[in-house]
């Protein structure tokens, strides 16, 4: 059978996503994959008549439960079509399921995956990686148009934009909890975006990849944060060949998910490197934490990761030995872009390529 990788594009209304698909289709069929698109389903029902804004509660409840019914059949007709393939595969999916939770009240979400016989950590399982590109409502305002989607409902103008950035923001908390979630900001230039998908889809084909620094900060609070996703990481580094890193993390959500990733960072060429991560279940965590590293302690943090104003960030407060520390990282930032800090982060100094914060040194016992 052939290597076959799952992937879900999502994002808020007029993020991108269109483009970014014709982009991918067209760019790892030229490397040599098999590149198979499965369909918007909601968007085949919209154009169906149904609606999402219908006063009717019943229909809509039934069509967001034959949303979800008919995005897993299409996505298994899809892997049992790339089961036979001879080249390796890219499913790329527009939308996954769990984007249909962010448009439903957690009740009846509940009914329509239990009728359905899954559950929300099931769904996320069946992809590789979810590449969520930020709407242009946050951030991009100026871009941002219903023109290109005749199904869209959300109106271009304040209410609009407002609802828009919520939905992108319940989207994202939808798919808090899987391993290989990204956030694709906004940027001045388009095709900076659309390079940055291109970038994580090779990550996740185990492509090498040019080694690039994401910026990074020590910061301290100085007001109250916006809506963020909060999570408690323990991070582990294992002994691992020169030219390696191998880590170990467990990240936990106040909802009671968990989720262990095992990462492989593996230096191929000067300034490339392939990454390598993949879930692992309680047991296997528990053993692989037989090969920690014992000139390293685990690191233990608070990530709290939220937009502001069309860029991704992620919050780091650290525990234990390293108490006190706060590191602010950007998220797919270019050199020669502006960060947008929010007004209530106070930047103490820039530690963007400073060896001596990454977390492998970090780690290190004193």
């Amino acid at each position: 059978m052939p290597d076959i990788k799952r992937i879900v594009l999502t994002g808020g209304p007029c993020a991108g996503k269109t483009t970014a698909l014709v982009r991918v289709i067209e760019h790892f069929n030229s490397l040599g994959f098999k590149v198979f698109c499965v369909p918007e389903v909601p968007t085949l029902y919209s154009l169906g008549g149904w609606n999402y804004l219908t006063p009717n509660r019943q229909l809509y409840f039934e069509g967001e439960r034959a949303i979800l019914e008919t995005q897993l059949a299409f996505e298994d007709h899809f892997q049992r079509m790339a089961e036979v393939c001879t080249k390796p595969v890219l499913i790329v999916c527009d939308r996954g399921t769990m984007d249909i939770s962010a448009y439903m009240k957690p009740e009846e979400w509940e009914s329509i995956t239990r009728d359905a016989g899954v559950d929300p950590g099931s769904l996320r399982e069946r992809y590789d990686a979810v590449l969520h590109l930020v709407s242009a409502a946050d951030g991009a305002e100026q871009y941002y148009t219903t023109a290109t989607n005749s199904t869209r409902y959300e109106k271009a103008d304040e209410e609009g934009l407002r609802i828009a950035r919520e939905l992108d923001k319940k989207v994202i908390k939808a798919w808090s909890g899987h391993p290989h979630l990204r956030v694709i900001n906004n940027h001045d230039d388009f095709e900076r975006k659309m390079q940055r998908v291109m970038r994580e889809i090779s990550n996740v084909l185990g492509l090498p990849q040019r080694v690039m620094e994401e910026r990074k900060y020590i910061v301290e609070l100085t007001g109250p944060l916006p809506e963020t996703i909060d999570s408690d990481i323990l991070q582990t580094y294992l002994v691992s060949e020169p030219g390696t890193e191998v880590r170990l993390r467990r990240r936990s959500w106040s909802s009671g998910k968990v989720v262990n990733v095992h990462n492989t960072k593996k230096r191929t060429a000067p300034g490339e490197q392939i990454e390598t991560e993949r879930q692992v279940e309680n047991a296997l965590y528990e053993s692989l934490l037989q090969q920690a590293d014992p000139y390293r302690q685990s690191i233990s943090k608070l990530r709290q990761s939220f937009i502001w104003k069309g860029q991704y960030f992620e919050l780091d407060t650290y525990h234990g030995a390293l108490d006190g520390l706060v590191i602010l990282e950007t998220k797919g930032i270019a050199d020669a872009e502006d960060v947008n800090f929010p007004p209530f982060i106070r930047v103490i100094k820039e530690i963007t390529g400073n060896k001596e914060y990454y977390n492998y040194n970090l780690a290190l016992r004193k």
